[in-house]
């Protein structure tokens, strides 16, 4: 992976449970865990028929520096849009240099 290549800026968020000090209901809540640099790519429409992809499924790979921790419990803001990630894939050769993150689009409350 290029550095280059790495020109959109993302944020990471990861959900904590928070506790209302009024009420003691517990409410899920996103917090930012990291603003990085990453590629962002809309799946082509080849793509996206190919894995036969239906509203909600993968449509867009954006791809990381290596950030261990990072699990699809996490969730990843870019341009104000929400991305669920669907999967963390490492770097064929380390495994420790890049991350491909395969996502969908829209809320994801948990």
């Amino acid at each position: 992976m290029q550095a280059g290549k790495l020109r959109h800026r993302i944020t990471l968020q990861h959900k904590v449970n928070e506790q209302d000090q009024l009420t003691g209901a517990v409410n899920p809540e996103w917090r930012d865990l990291a603003m990085v640099w990453a590629d962002v790519v809309p799946l082509s429409a080849r793509e996206f028929i190919a894995a036969q992809a239906t509203q909600g499924q993968i449509t867009t790979r954006i791809t990381i520096r290596y950030r261990a921790g990072l699990t699809n419990d996490n969730r990843i803001v870019f341009r104000g849009q929400i991305y669920n990630i669907e999967g963390v894939l490492p770097d064929a050769v380390s495994g420790r240099e890049y991350l491909t993150l395969p996502c969908s689009e829209g809320v994801n409350d948990g």
